[in-house]
C-alpha cells in the first residue's frame, strides 16, 4: 500500500537525518530494493531506508515507530520466509555498510552489518585467515552469525557466533549499544543464535583462524548408487578429523564439461568433502570413497573464498527449505533419506543434502542457545525451483524429507535453516530453558517487540 499522506509529508525530515538515501514506491530502483533472494516473496514496502551509519539505522527505527510503521531489517535477504522486507512497513537496507578491516596480527575482523560472506571471506584471504562463513557467499554475515552460523569450516572452528568477539547495536529505541563478553553480556550472550530480535546489528567483529590451505572434492554418482554409497559417506566422515566436511546431495547433473552427458539435467548423487588442508590430505581421508566407482570428479586445492561461492543459486527462484537434525544415522535413516529423493523436483535447483556435523561445533559453548550443535548429522531438503506450477510438490517433498527422519531427531533446528514453522519450532531452535531466558533479554532491550520479523522471541 501506499504511505499513508502523514507518513509522505515526514518524508522530507527523513531524508535531511540520513547520510543514506530513501525510497519510495515509484522512485528509481525501488523494485531492486525490494526485491530479496526468494521469488517466492513479493512484498511492497513503503519505505527503504538505504542506511550508511548506526545513526541512519537509529533514525530509520524512530521514524518507523513514530508512524506505527512494520519494520523490517536486510542484510543479505537471505530469509527463506522473507522476514528481511514488508508489505506497507519500512525496510532497514544495510547493504551500503559492508565494510570489513582485517587486523592480520590480532586475528580479528570488523564487518559491516550489510556485508556478505563474500565481503568477509575476501577480506580475509590474503591473510589466510579464515572464519566459519555460510555455504553461499551472497549471505548476508549478520543474519548468518548472530543466528549461529553453521557452514563448511564448522567441524575445525566452531559455528560462526563461537568466533564473535563483540557486537554494536541500534536498540528499539534508537541507542547504540556495545556488547561483548564483558560489557552487556547477557546480551552478548542472547546473540550467540537469538538473531535479530534485540536490534540492529551495525557492525561486529570477529575472531579469525589460520588457514593456509583448503581443499575440495566433488565425486558423482548415479542417484541410483545413493544408497550403496552414503553408508561409506558416513562411516568416513564420523572417524574424519575435524578438517574435514562436507555433505551427501542429491540434485539435478549440471551442464558442465566434467558431467557426464547422460547425468546432464538427471538426479545424481553428489559426494562433496570439503577439506581444511591439501588436496593430499583430502585424498588419504577421502580414500574409501574414492574407490565407489563416481562417474564425474573435481578435486582441487583452491582458496576458501572461491569454494564459497563455487555452489551458489542465482537468486529470484523460488525457495523453501526446512531441516531435521539427527542423533545418528543408522541403516533405515540412510534408506528412507535415499528413497525421498525420488519426489525431488528435477531437473531444479534444488538439493536433498545430509550434512555431518560433530567437530569443534560439539565441543563448544553448550551454553549457547544454539543446543542443535550437539547432533550428528543434520537432513537438509533444500528446495528450489522456477515455475510456481511446482510449489505444491515442492513443498510437499520438503515437509515429507523432514517426517521420513523425525525418529531419529533431536528436537531442535537451527532456525536459519527453517522458514516460518510455527512457534514451537522457534522454542526448539533455542531449547526451552534458552528461550525464558532469551524473552527477558527481549523485554528489556525489545519490550514492544519491534523486531518481530524473525524468529521471534516474545518479550517476558
Amino acid at each position: 500500500m501506499a504511505p499513508r499522506p502523514l507518513v509522505e509529508a515526514a518524508l522530507k525530515g527523513l531524508r535531511g537525518a540520513l547520510t543514506g538515501d530513501v525510497i519510495t514506491r515509484g522512485d528509481p530502483g525501488y523494485d531492486e530494493a525490494r526485491t530479496i533472494f526468494n521469488g517466492m516473496i513479493d512484498r511492497h514496502p513503503s519505505v527503504i531506508v538505504q542506511c550508511e551509519s548506526a545513526a541512519d539505522v537509529a533514525a530509520a527505527i524512530g521514524f518507523a515507530r513514530e508512524h506505527d510503521l512494520e519494520l523490517a531489517v536486510r542484510g543479505g535477504g537471505h530469509s527463506v520466509s522473507g522476514l528481511s522486507v514488508t508489505d506497507g512497513g519500512l525496510v532497514v537496507d544495510l547493504r551500503r555498510m559492508h565494510a570489513v578491516t582485517v587486523e592480520p596480527d590480532a586475528r580479528t575482523a570488523r564487518v559491516g552489518g550489510g556485508a556478505t560472506m563474500s565481503h568477509l571471506d575476501r577480506a580475509t584471504q590474503p591473510y589466510a585467515l579464515a572464519v566459519t562463513g555460510g555455504r553461499a557467499s551472497t549471505t548476508g554475515v549478520g543474519g548468518f552469525a548472530l543466528g549461529g552460523g553453521s557452514g563448511w569450516l564448522e567441524r575445525k572452528f566452531g559455528l560462526l557466533c563461537d568466533s564473535l568477539v563483540s557486537v554494536d547495536l541500534v536498540t528499539a529505541d534508537g541507542n547504540e549499544v556495545h556488547t561483548d563478553k564483558d560489557e552487556n553480556p547477557e546480551l552478548f550472550w542472547a546473540l550467540h543464535g537469538g538473531g535479530g530480535n534485540f536490534g540492529v546489528a551495525t557492525s561486529m567483529t570477529l575472531g579469525l583462524h589460520p588457514l593456509p590451505a583448503m581443499s575440495v572434492a566433488f565425486l558423482f554418482f548415479p542417484a541410483a548408487r545413493g544408497g550403496d554409497v552414503l553408508p561409506v559417506y558416513r562411516d568416513v566422515l564420523e572417524s574424519a578429523p575435524d578438517e574435514a566436511g562436507g555433505g551427501f546431495i542429491y540434485l539435478t547433473g549440471p551442464p558442465e564439461d566434467f558431467m557426464p552427458e547422460h547425468l546432464v539435467g538427471k538426479a545424481v548423487c553428489l559426494v562433496l568433502i570439503t577439506y581444511a588442508g591439501t588436496e593430499p590430505e583430502l585424498r588419504r581421508t577421502a580414500g574409501p570413497l574414492l574407490g565407489q566407482g563416481h562417474e564425474a570428479e573435481v578435486i582441487t586445492e583452491l582458496p576458501y573464498a572461491e569454494l564459497q561461492c563455487m555452489i551458489d543459486d542465482p537468486p529470484g527462484l523460488r525457495n523453501y527449505w526446512s531441516a531435521e537434525y539427527l542423533r545418528a544415522l543408522p541403516a533405515e535413516a540412510v534408506d528412507v533419506f535415499c528413497a525421498r529423493a525420488d519426489s525431488m523436483i528435477v531437473p531444479s535447483n534444488s538439493q536433498h543434502i545430509l550434512f555431518p556435523m560433530g567437530g569443534a561445533m560439539a565441543r563448544g559453548d553448550s551454553a549457547y542457545p544454539v543446543p542443535w550443535r550437539t547432533a550428528r548429522w543434520v537432513s537438509h531438503p533444500f528446495g528450489i525451483w522456477e515455475n510456481p506450477a511446482d510449489d505444491e510438490q515442492g513443498r510437499q517433498w520438503v515437509r515429507d524429507a523432514r517426517t521420513d527422519v523425525m525418529p531419529w531427531s533431536i528436537g531442535q533446528v537451527y532456525l536459519n535453516f527453517i522458514g516460518d514453522e510455527g512457534e514451537q519450532r522457534v522454542v526448539a531452535g533455542f531449547g526451552a530453558e534458552n528461550y525464558r531466558r532469551l524473552a527477558a533479554v527481549k523485554a528489556q532491550y525489545d519490550p514492544d517487540n519491534v523486531f518481530r520479523l524473525n524468529h521471534n522471541i516474545k518479550p517476558s
